[in-house]
C-alpha cells in the first residue's frame, strides 16, 4: 500500500509500531491499530510488516507473509 502524500518525518517513521503512539489529539484515538497489525504479522504468521516513506514524496506500507506450512505448524 502506498500514498503521494507529505510523507512522514523520521521521528515519527520510527513510532508506527508502537502501542498507543498517535498524531492524532488526545481522545481522538487510541494508536493501537498499527501495533496491533505489526503483531499479528510478524508473531502469528511469521512475516514482516515494513514503514517506508520520504518527506515530500509520500509512504509505503510492505506486508510480507511466508507460503508454505512447516511440521511444527508454523506458515512459512
Amino acid at each position: 500500500m502506498a500514498d503521494n502524500a507529505g510523507g512522514m518525518p523520521e521521528q515519527i517513521k520510527n513510532r508506527i509500531f508502537n502501542p498507543f503512539f498517535t498524531t492524532k489529539p488526545v481522545g481522538k484515538g487510541t494508536g493501537m491499530g498499527m501495533a496491533i497489525s505489526y503483531q499479528i504479522i510478524t508473531e502469528k504468521h511469521d512475516g514482516k510488516l515494513e514503514c517506508f516513506s520520504t518527506l515530500g514524496k509520500g509512504s509505503q506500507i510492505v506486508i510480507q507473509l511466508p507460503i508454505g506450512q512447516q511440521a511444527d505448524g508454523k506458515v512459512r
